[in-house]
């Protein structure tokens, strides 16, 4: 992916260094029920004390200089992102009800952070807060993407990106407050499903994001071997792969490696937002 020299988005904020809440999470069953609850709303500290008082764990890890590569391509990326959406939202043969993006901002921590939906450690991951409308990412994750989930490339780290901002255009379109309220009115698997489906439409809405990239400056940014560096990352981080197997079915909260590839893709080929509903209409045995 050519990132270097372009157009910076003017949302990102760097807090990286500052001191956040001590706050621990450990283990791989933390960090999934972890990004759920930030998502959804609980209150994340009392959530998590369990996990905390059986591993007590502290990350260190050293802060990056303020305008060092990690923070140039966020920021470029996010600019990607806040163009296609801008353009998706106003083209009625996109959607019915046209509306003016509001874009997220993304907020750079290192260790652990706070937010609006509670406190969180760097093990979480990058994450989106709707009830801020903020994407919080700590960059050591790109490291630990490329290493730990196996899962190297500029445009695999630009496809997490690009589904955190998809949560925040569910949030915009109400998807994500129609999975809370069924979730608060289903069972906990059933919730589990419903919290997999607004996943797989993340995935699903990353892809369209990807599609416009390659329709519009596909030859100025897209290199050989991108798409597949993305798929590749849906890949390794489904429940499946990340949990080792330790995870049954019921209890995925984001679906499947085999699921998140397949509605990336989907994404990618289709390029229409109106298709993104049509994770709601079909039997959860048919994603």
């Amino acid at each position: 992916m050519r990132w270097k020299g372009r157009e910076k988005s003017k949302n990102v904020i760097d807090r990286r260094g500052a001191k956040g809440p001590a706050i621990v999470g450990g283990g791989i069953l933390g960090i999934l029920v972890l990004v759920a609850s930030l998502f959804f709303g609980p209150d994340v500290a009392k959530l998590l004390q369990p996990v905390a008082q059986q591993q007590q764990q502290q990350n260190s890890r050293q802060t990056v200089g303020k305008d060092d590569e990690a923070k140039e391509f966020v920021s470029v990326v996010l600019r990607d992102t806040e163009k296609v959406w801008t353009k998706i939202l106003a083209d009625p043969k996109q959607i019915k009800k046209t509306r003016q993006y509001k874009p997220p901002k993304l907020e750079l921590f290192s260790d652990r952070v706070h937010s609006a939906c509670g406190a969180a450690t760097s093990a979480v991951g990058p994450f989106y807060c709707s009830a801020d409308e903020k994407i919080y990412i700590d960059p050591t994750f790109f490291e630990e993407l490329r290493r730990r989930h196996r899962a190297p490339g500029d445009f695999a780290a630009a496809y997490v990106i690009a589904h955190e901002v998809a949560h925040h255009v569910q949030h915009l379109l109400g998807y994500s407050k129609l999975v809370r309220d069924r979730r608060a009115k289903s069972s906990k698997i059933e919730g589990n499903r419903w919290s997999v489906r607004l996943e797989l439409q993340a995935d699903f809405l990353a892809g369209v994001w990807a599609h416009h990239i390659a329709k519009t400056n596909g030859r100025k940014i897209l290199e050989e071997g991108d798409l597949e560096e993305a798929i590749n990352a849906a890949n390794q981080i489904g429940d499946d792969t990340i949990s080792k197997g330790r995870l049954t079915r019921d209890h995925y909260t984001h679906g499947s490696s085999k699921q998140r590839v397949k509605y990336f893709t989907m994404g990618f080929k289709s390029g229409r937002l109106a298709d993104a509903h049509r994770l709601f209409e079909v039997n959860f045995e048919d994603l």
